[in-house]
């Protein structure tokens, strides 16, 4: 055992660079008891006595490295603590979907629907139910930053305004509705608008009264909830698709192309299943002298037979109207 814990004393004195320093301080005490010795011939009390004097020194300078070293080693964990990044302290001043605690909670938590209005309910209505079953300590004190979130006020109660769609984006299939029947189809969700030059897409909280025909509370498809908020909304950027097209610019008009005409919306658009939501519906290329070969397109219909067109230039005007338009 003596020999093993040199061992480890000589291997903890390499490593902190001071073994050859112990090393040379035993040999030079080491020779000078040997001399000393050497000057009393016989002494028993030398040879007995000069191996533990030499482990006592042994243990001395370990002591002293141990002194020297220890405060060096404290402070460079110490610095090294401060190189590691800190965690931000948590802010309750705005409420964040995105929140892994959030997101793995069920929408009809907060957003009860206990009616078929447009507008989502706040929760909290209910001693700040279910918001304070998490966060106790923050609704402790009535005029903490939690409070900001949904009040203008908090010692009045005043509410804030819903607030606008901004960290959710929407997702609808248009291939799913239009299997559907029963009457659904694009005049459902789609008027005139622009004078019935476009139809309008529903978005914002209008939206909801659109969807809402169908979309009550409680309300199933087979076994299927389609009354909670996640049916149509997903976290990430709200992208709205747009309502203008270049055949708009062009002259077209849907007023014009509509059951007086004999016409549906399925003679010029097409339902693609499985693609994004902005390019579910097709649309003709909004050209009829230079259309692509093969492409759907005005001329389709308007070649001289089926509509007006093709090579009747007596009719242009039907089309090119105002000055917007020029050869």
């Amino acid at each position: 055992m003596f020999i093993a814990g040199k061992l480890i004393t000589q291997t903890k004195l390499r490593r902190s660079g001071m073994l050859s320093t112990a090393m040379r301080i035993q040999h030079v005490s080491y020779i000078s008891l040997l001399w000393s010795w050497r000057t009393v011939p016989g002494s028993t009390i030398y040879k007995h006595f000069v191996p533990m004097g030499l482990t006592v020194l042994a243990c001395a300078v370990v002591a002293a490295a141990c002194i020297i070293l220890g405060p060096h080693s404290a402070l460079a964990t110490a610095k090294t603590d401060l190189l590691v990044p800190q965690e931000p302290a948590a802010s309750y001043s705005r409420f964040k979907h995105d929140d892994p605690n959030h997101a793995r909670l069920p929408c009809l938590l907060c957003h009860r629907r206990e009616t078929n209005s447009a507008r989502p309910m706040l929760p909290g209505s209910n001693d700040h139910l279910p918001c304070a079953g998490c966060h106790t300590q923050q609704f402790a004190n009535s005029s903490g930053p939690i409070c900001t979130i949904c009040h203008t006020d908090a010692q009045s109660g005043k509410l804030k305004s819903f607030p606008r769609l901004s960290s959710f984006n929407m997702k609808f299939d248009h291939s799913r509705h239009a299997r559907m029947g029963g009457g659904v189809g694009c005049v459902t969700c789609h008027r005139p608008s622009r004078a019935g030059v476009a139809m309008a897409i529903p978005a914002g909280l209008n939206a909801h009264d659109t969807c809402y025909q169908c979309h009550t509370p409680r309300a199933k498809s087979g076994d299927r909830d389609i009354s909670s908020c996640g049916v149509c909304h997903q976290p990430g950027r709200h992208v709205r698709t747009r309502e203008n097209a270049p055949a708009f610019r062009l002259g077209f008009s849907h007023a014009k192309h509509d059951k007086s005409e004999g016409l549906t919306c399925n003679e010029c658009h097409r339902v693609r299943a499985g693609v994004a939501r902005r390019i579910q519906v097709s649309a003709p290329q909004p050209l009829n002298h230079h259309a692509s070969p093969g492409a759907f397109s005005c001329i389709s219909c308007h070649n001289g037979k089926r509509a007006f067109g093709g090579d009747d230039f007596s009719s242009c005007k039907r089309c090119h109207t105002g000055t917007a338009w020029h050869f």
